[in-house]
């Protein structure tokens, strides 16, 4: 898993770099600083609207009784996207606004569904109910 975090970290700021670079030589230095700044606010809004919702949705399941399971899942993908936007970079900004968007967070959010049944078959992870 060491490896595997080491390769990431390496390589994603590598190819933000080369991004940036050619970015900034086809459309010049100054639309890329400013794509780059918007990108940074209009992700920072986007996280806090779709932040402030989740919590409501998860407030509104509690007071039900209910586990906001789904809620969760979407507030933790709602963070990383969040997350991925300041770090400076096209293709982090991308990755943080599909994970901002509800519909790119759906389809995502049934691929992590999916590989948290596994690993949770595998005996990767454990819940606890106290």
């Amino acid at each position: 898993m060491f490896i595997r975090f080491l390769i990431l970290f390496i390589t994603v700021p590598i190819v933000e770099i080369y991004v940036l670079l050619q970015a900034g030589e086809i459309i010049g230095l100054a639309p890329t600083i400013a794509l780059i700044l918007l990108t940074g606010i209009a992700g920072a809004y986007l996280a806090r609207t779709q932040g402030t919702q989740t919590i409501q949705k998860i407030q509104i399941a509690l007071n039900r009784g209910e586990m906001p399971t789904e809620e969760l899942i979407d507030g933790a993908m709602i963070l990383a996207g969040g997350l991925t936007l300041l770090t400076q970079g096209f293709c982090t900004d991308l990755m943080g606004f599909c994970l901002l968007v509800p519909t790119t967070r759906s389809i995502i959010k049934g691929w992590v569904r999916h590989w948290l049944a596994r690993m949770a078959s595998q005996g990767n992870i454990r819940i606890y109910r106290g």
